[in-house]
C-alpha cells in the first residue's frame, strides 16, 4: 500500500453539483477521501448511479436553502 492509500478514508459525503443553472445536492454517497487534502474519489459505478438520479428527474427527498453571495460585490 502506498503513502497516498493510506490518506483516504472510506465516508459518506454530500455530492453537490451545478447543471444549467441549478445545483442539486445527493446526500450519503460513499466516497474515499483524502484525509489530508479532504479531495474526494468515486468509484465508476457511483458516478453512474450520481449520474442517474439528477438526469432521471425523480423527486428530491427534500430541500434546502442555499445562500448565495456575489464575489464581485
Amino acid at each position: 500500500m502506498t503513502h497516498e492509500q493510506e490518506m483516504l478514508v472510506e465516508k459518506k459525503v454530500t455530492y453537490t453539483l451545478e447543471l444549467n443553472g441549478q445545483v442539486f445536492m445527493i446526500e450519503n454517497v460513499p466516497a474515499r477521501v483524502n484525509e489530508e487534502t479532504g479531495e474526494q474519489f468515486f468509484s465508476p459505478s457511483t458516478v453512474e448511479h450520481l449520474q442517474q438520479i439528477i438526469l432521471s428527474g425523480q423527486q428530491p427527498d427534500h430541500f434546502t436553502e442555499v445562500p448565495v453571495y456575489n464575489y464581485a460585490a
